[in-house]
């Protein structure tokens, strides 16, 4: 027994090992009032540059990065740094790294921050919504402007995180019957222009810029770094108070572009995947696709959501073009959050939007969704039997009198999984059930 003890210890040990050091690779500021410590997953020497100002300017101090490791690069700058700027630059471009946590405005700079700062009162006594059951989640998809901007709104946070803090939202929420709200993008992302808050701009957010940061046009002030940090985490603080989830739509299977991508300025190739001719795959539709197989896009990914897990108390995550990732990177996430919290829930769009570079029975399709236990997909059968096909806005479905899709519906209804009373063979898309009839 003593041996078994022994190696079970072991690797236990190794795990969190390896944990720590996926955590580690990634941490690239770390912060003191004494010093700051800033590290770089890179293939060559970077150049630290420093700013007092998130936009303009020019930098103070500029610092050759020394080799701490294999592509490992880190410098400590001694003195107070809160407030500044960084960008690092390994000849291809500035950027503010891969992990920036704090960023200026438009993100262009990373910020130098007290994280704790950020926490509004209260924040260390919020708690994630228990959830016994997936199946007891009933799910609003949210467009933070959208959901607020109009005048008879009659919100004061008109278009910001902090609309949805007030009592007249969520009560409004309470009417509809959710207890879950799944935001779309909340991340900072390029197409919206943060300095012109006055500006009417527009976008859903699929355009990734840093994956890690809340969107600055959703706060009050997106040139100071604080300030959207904190309003995101006030907003699911409220929400978790009146008992309503908060889902993030997470974007990871592309940028908004590849060649002046964060990805692409710290370490070139690492993180996308690329045709037989040299040539970027698109299985996203949008240029480029990340490539969640190779070591670093796959120890983002993880690192990422554990990372708002644990600072912003995240609920649960929907995976845009979900069959872009590859199975194995799926089920470490989903392995991964349950060592921190197994009702944390995870479901995706079982699809690319293009042919992927990799093997398609590698990826995280919905027809592989029994490969991927504590994984859910989104039912498109459903949706395009109710409202027509997805690639034709022209044409309608069951709402619109359409006869001969009534095994798509109830297909979705069931789940999509084995039932005496649908013929999969007469649904849309699915024409094999995805799992097995559960008992309950």
């Amino acid at each position: 027994m003593k041996i078994k003890h022994y190696i079970i210890a072991f690797f236990t040990a190794l795990l969190c090992s390896q944990n720590a050091s996926a955590q580690q690779k990634f941490n690239e500021v770390s912060y003191s009032p004494s010093e700051t410590t800033f590290r770089l997953i890179a293939p060559s020497k970077p150049t630290l540059r420093l700013y007092d100002a998130g936009t303009g300017g020019k930098a103070y101090k500029k610092i050759k990065m020394e080799q701490s490791g294999e592509n490992t690069w880190t410098t400590t700058v001694k003195g107070n740094l809160k407030g500044k700027f960084y960008t690092f630059d390994i000849g291809h471009g500035e950027t503010p790294g891969v992990f920036a946590k704090a960023v200026g405005c438009n993100g262009i700079r990373g910020a130098v921050i007290d994280m704790k700062e950020t926490d509004p009162t209260g924040w260390n006594t919020d708690h994630r919504v228990p959830t016994k059951s997936p199946s007891d989640l009933i799910i609003y998809e949210l467009h933070h402007r959208d959901f607020s901007i109009d005048p008879s709104s009659g919100l004061v946070h008109k278009g910001k995180f902090l609309a949805l803090t007030e009592q007249k939202a969520i009560d409004y929420l309470k009417k509809l019957g959710v207890n879950t709200v799944h935001i779309l993008p909340s991340f900072d992302f390029a197409s919206v222009d943060e300095s012109k808050p006055n500006t009417p701009q527009y976008n859903w957010g699929y355009d990734p810029l840093n994956y890690n940061v809340p969107e600055g046009s959703y706060s009050y002030d997106a040139n100071l770094p604080t300030r959207r940090i904190k309003e995101f985490k006030q907003m699911v603080q409220a929400l978790h108070k009146a008992g309503i989830r908060v889902i993030l739509d997470v974007v990871y299977n592309h940028t908004f572009d590849l060649k002046n991508s964060n990805f692409e300025r710290t370490f070139p190739k690492a993180y996308y995947r690329y045709k037989a001719d040299g040539t970027p795959s698109d299985g996203s539709g949008c240029g480029n696709e990340t490539a969640s197989e190779k070591t670093l896009m796959h120890d983002f990914m993880l690192e990422s959501m554990k990372y708002w897990v644990k600072e912003y108390h995240i609920d649960g995550f929907r995976v845009d073009l979900m069959g872009v990732h590859d199975i194995q990177t799926m089920n470490d996430i989903r392995r991964e959050l349950n060592a921190i919290d197994p009702g944390i829930f995870i479901y995706g769009e079982g699809w690319s939007a293009g042919t992927c570079a990799y093997p398609h029975d590698k990826l995280a399709m919905k027809a592989a969704i029994s490969q991927m236990p504590g994984i859910a997909a989104f039912s498109d059968d459903i949706r395009d039997a109710l409202r027509g096909p997805f690639s034709d806005d022209k044409k309608t479905g069951f709402v619109g009198g359409i006869e001969g899709l009534e095994e798509s519906l109830k297909a979705g209804i069931a789940g999509m999984i084995a039932h005496p009373q649908v013929d999969y063979s007469k649904v849309n898309y699915s024409k094999n059930r995805m799992l097995q009839s559960q008992h309950r």
